[in-house]
This record gives C-alpha cells, sequence and structure tokens, in this order.
C-alpha cells in the first residue's frame, strides 16, 4: 500500500503531526510505503481560480512546492491529511492544498458518472485536533470535505479525531487517541493484506 502523509500543522511537532506520525508508523510496519510532505515548509500558492485543469490540462497549471504533492496523491491508494482546527476549519495551510486538489476532477464534473482523474478509488484518513473538548464544535468539518473527497474518488473515509488537546504534547499524554490512530492503520492495513495486519 502506498500512502501519502500531507501535514498541515505549522507546529513542526503539533498534535495533529503526532497522532499522524502514530498512524503512518503503523502502517509502515504493516508493509505500506508512506510519503509525508510538511505544507509549512513548502513555497507553493493557492488555487488561482484559472480553470486551466478543467481547459487544457489534466492537472494543476501551478508548478511549485506542492506538485510533488499531488503527484504524490495521484499514485497513493491511501492518503492522509492531518491538521488542526483553527477558527472552525482546517490550517491556512491544508486549506490551500484542498483547494489545488480541485485539479484531480474531470471538467464536467457535476454529470459525469466517473467525475475523478484517479484510475481507480482511494481511500482517506482525516486526523483533526482542537484545543475545545466538546466534541459537538467543529463537528462539520469532517463531513464537509468528505463531500467533496468523496467527488475525487476517495469511496472510504475514515476519521481520527482528538478534542481538548492544545499544548504541545497533548496528544502523547491521551494514550487513547494514539491507540485510535494505530488501531485505524491496523483496520485498514487488515482490509489490504489480512495475514500481515495485526492490532497494534
Amino acid at each position: 500500500m502506498r500512502i501519502t502523509c500531507v501535514l498541515g500543522s505549522p507546529r513542526p511537532k503539533g498534535n495533529s503531526t503526532v497522532l499522524a506520525g502514530g498512524f503512518c508508523g503503523e502502517a509502515t510496519r504493516l508493509g505500506a510505503v508512506v510519503e509525508r510532505f510538511t505544507l509549512n515548509t513548502l513555497r507553493f500558492r493557492g488555487c488561482q481560480g484559472c480553470e486551466s485543469c478543467k481547459t487544457r490540462l489534466d492537472r494543476c497549471a501551478l508548478d511549485d512546492g506542492l506538485t510533488p504533492a499531488l503527484e504524490s496523491v495521484r499514485g497513493a491508494d491511501l492518503v492522509v491529511l492531518a491538521s488542526p482546527i483553527y477558527y472552525g476549519d482546517v490550517s491556512s495551510q491544508l486549506k490551500a492544498f484542498i483547494d489545488r486538489t480541485y485539479s484531480f476532477v474531470v471538467p464536467d464534473y457535476r454529470t459525469n458518472p466517473k467525475p475523478h482523474r484517479f484510475a481507480t478509488s482511494k481511500e482517506l484518513v482525516f486526523i483533526l485536533t482542537q484545543s475545545n473538548p466538546d466534541e459537538r464544535m467543529c463537528a462539520d468539518v469532517f463531513p464537509r470535505y468528505g463531500v467533496f473527497f468523496g467527488v475525487m474518488g476517495f469511496e472510504r473515509r475514515h476519521l481520527v479525531r482528538a478534542c481538548g488537546v492544545h499544548e504541545l504534547g497533548a496528544v502523547e499524554q491521551r494514550t487513547e487517541l494514539l491507540n485510535a490512530a494505530c488501531a485505524t492503520a491496523g483496520q485498514i492495513c487488515r482490509a489490504v493484506d489480512p495475514d500481515r495486519a495485526m492490532t497494534c
């Protein structure tokens, strides 16, 4: 299994990054190959709304630091998106990445029975962390983005969510959160290769 992991936190050791590391570490142990991209270290622009990916190209017209990440997604079986919640949404870094994934859908995606450009469907893991301990707060983020990623061919979507974590290292003090990330990796890998995947 090939996994592309996109880290949206501006903090190198942020809680969403730690959870993503737990997931990817377990997936690697179970035989997956993981390619990671830390968005905050890349130089890139947001979607320009130029529609070139719908009129003359089959990919984003921009060629910048985000191009390798988008190409990695094309070849991945599973994509991990990890982000803290800032002002009720994903980080600005991850939002810019998500906007650029508009290039993955075909021009007539609204009516086409196969609206995406991928050869086969993919799997998505969304890892979200937030300071607010109330799980009702920002509960709309995953299903809202899930609608768009469903159009893009991510038929199976999973959520790993941590509420009430703010300080650096907070996730590491919550073993149930790391276990949830690990268990999700095991569940997915078990579906791909039942003989190799074992519970963590």
